[in-house]
This record gives structure tokens, C-alpha cells and sequence, in this order.
């Protein structure tokens, strides 16, 4: 698919981001039975159904994508439902939601608890420690790619390129500790049962109506100032995340396979304000300094083992400088990505 210039309407936004790439397409066509993705309704879950639906129809197979979340948003299952995937409402936390759930051989986690987690960490460590254990406990049958994220890393000096999958986790606050519960509990019950699993660990997936770069922009537009306590990030658009992730499954082992995603650059946040400053022709405010190290990751196995993303960061950034200037639709939900104490 040749890549757009701008996008204009958040229709053609889902069609960019669910068109798989004939790497997906052969990726799936392997897919040895129906595929149930665990908390589908968060804002990743939809497009990586649709993904997974359309490369599934490209590749014709015959096989279910069941998608599973407590839909509070009820549009969200409509839309899935009408792009052909089947939907289950649950709340996996109650008791005997799990064990009603079909099999299947093929499990993508996504649910989780980031945001309000201050104040409320007992049910953080239950969405995030507790649930995965049911999880994989329940799918042990199955090949399992669970969602984590580069939190459980420290901060790094951001000369250093970033952790790769061998270095040590070590996650500041309660959020990031609850993730590398997550991650312990695959990786005890891949190993008691044999369970094949990847984990994803996940650093800034870029949409334009939410993500660190509509963050950026948005604060540059409106006047704001730009915090540079965190300085430097990492990020991914979507479409290739989510294209990763479903490509993850062909990496699943026991133990579990660990995979740092993002994008291969290591970005400057003063530099990137500037950069949104030249696009809407506003001049960045800034306030705080750069601190020497940040909340990173190295990508390189990624990029070793199914390329470099489909959307080069230039293109990500024109298209949401675009999109902030038109007014495009926003889901109102700021990244936090300059908190550096790990209090969400």
C-alpha cells in the first residue's frame, strides 16, 4: 500500500492502519486455527482485530478472530462485528469468565491498567499480575503474545541506545513493577506447561488521535509549554505495531521469547516541538531541561527480524501536524510520557 500524504478523515486513518502488508498476509496464512484477542476494546485492540481480519481474508483462511472485552464503548463492537469480527462481552476478572471463553489456538493478551493506577494500585496488580496468570493458566493449550511495555526497564542514558531484551528489568513505581508481574507470571506458567509465548514490550504506538507525538504537536499549536523532563522517546506507528504483534506469533517459545517494539530512533523531544513548530508555524515554549537519562529501548531484533517500520517517523510527523490543524478527532487521553517517578 502506497502511503498516503495526509490523512484527512479517521475513516481513511483505519484503512492506512488495518491494510496488512504481504508480510502479514503470508505471516497468517500459516495461522494454524482461530486467533481470540484478550481485551480488544483498549486502543490498540480494534485496528489490530481489523488487521488480523483483513490479512486472514487476503491470505483466505477460514478462521475465527473473536475478540473479547467488557465494550463499554458499545460502538467499538458494532464496528468489529461489521468488519467481521466476532465479539464476546466479559469482564475476564469475573469469576468463571475465563473458563466460558472458547479455546483457541492462538491468544493475544492486551488488557491492562496504566492510567489511574496511583491511588488505586490493588486492582492495577489484579489487571496487571493476577489476571495474566488466569490467562495463561487458561490458554496453556495455546501460543500466547502478551502485551508488556518498555516501563519495566529503567531509565537509561540516551547516548547509550537504549536497553535491548538481555538488560536487566528494573521498573520505577507501582505501574511498572505490576508489568513485570505480568511478564513473571507468562513466563512461570510457560514454563510449568511448556506454553509457547512472545512478550511484546512496547514503547509509544503512534495513532493520530492519541500518542506522544499528537502530545507534542497538540502543546505546540495550543501555546503550551513542552516538558522536557523526559527528553528523548521512542515511537512506533500502529499499524506496524500491530503488524508486529500478530507476526509474534510465529515466535512464540517456551521460555518465553521477548521483543522490544518501537521505532529504530532515538528522538529528541526539543527537537521534535521544533520540528511540529516549522509544520503548524508556531513557536515551541519549553520549560524544564532534558535530564540525561530517559525511558528507552533498543529495537534492533525487531528490525532484524521483520525490517524497519512501513512509516518512517517523517511521515508520522506530517501527518500529525496535519491532523492537529484540521481539528482532526482526539480520544483525549495524554501519554504521561514526561513522568519520570512511575506514577500514572
Amino acid at each position: 500500500m502506497e502511503l498516503p500524504a495526509r490523512i484527512e478523515t479517521e475513516d481513511q486513518l483505519e484503512d492506512v492502519m488495518t491494510t496488512p502488508s504481504p508480510a502479514l498476509v503470508e505471516s497468517m496464512a500459516s495461522l494454524p486455527g482461530d486467533l481470540i484477542i484478550l481485551g480488544v476494546g483498549g486502543k490498540m485492540g480494534p485496528t489490530l482485530a481489523r488487521l488480523a481480519r483483513r490479512a486472514l481474508d487476503q491470505a483466505d483462511r477460514r478462521r475465527r478472530v473473536i475478540g473479547v472485552a467488557r465494550f463499554s464503548n458499545p460502538r467499538v463492537r458494532t464496528q468489529l462485528e461489521s468488519a467481521g469480527v466476532e465479539t464476546i462481552t466479559a469482564d475476564l476478572l469475573e469469576p468463571g469468565a475465563l473458563a466460558s471463553l472458547p479455546n483457541a489456538p492462538n491468544v493475544i493478551y492486551l488488557a491492562a491498567r496504566k492510567f489511574g493506577s496511583t491511588g488505586n494500585e490493588p486492582f492495577t496488580w489484579a489487571m496487571n499480575t493476577y489476571l495474566p496468570a488466569c490467562v495463561a493458566d487458561r490458554y496453556r493449550d495455546a501460543r500466547i503474545v502478551a502485551l508488556s511495555t518498555g516501563n519495566v526497564y529503567p531509565l537509561t542514558p540516551a547516548e547509550g541506545g537504549g536497553p535491548n531484551e538481555d538488560h536487566p528489568p528494573d521498573p520505577v513505581g507501582e505501574y511498572a513493577q505490576s508489568c513485570l508481574g505480568r511478564e513473571r507470571m507468562f513466563q512461570y506458567f510457560s514454563q510449568r506447561h511448556g506454553t509457547p509465548v512472545t512478550l511484546i514490550r512496547l514503547n509509544y504506538a503512534i495513532d493520530l488521535r492519541y500518542g506522544v507525538l499528537l502530545d507534542i504537536a497538540t502543546k505546540v499549536y495550543t501555546g503550551e509549554a513542552v516538558d522536557l523532563s523526559m527528553g528523548h522517546v521512542n515511537v512506533i506507528w500502529q499499524g506496524d505495531a500491530n503488524t508486529a504483534i500478530l507476526r509474534s506469533l510465529s515466535y512464540c517459545a517456551s521460555p518465553p521469547f521477548i521483543l522490544n517494539l518501537t521505532g529504530p530512533q532515538i528522538l529528541s523531544v526539543r527537537q521534535l516541538a521544533l520540528q511540529f513548530g516549522q509544520h503548524l508555524q508556531r513557536e515551541p515554549i519549553f520549560e524544564g531541561s532534558e535530564a540525561p537519562a530517559a525511558l528507552l529501548s533498543d529495537a534492533s531484533r525487531y528490525a532484524r527480524l521483520m525490517g524497519p517500520p512501513r512509516v518512517p517517523l517523517e511521515r508520522m510527523i506530517d501527518w500529525v501536524a496535519h491532523w492537529v490543524r484540521i481539528g482532526g478527532p482526539v480520544l483525549d487521553k495524554p501519554t504521561h510520557f514526561q513522568v519520570r517517578d512511575g506514577k500514572f
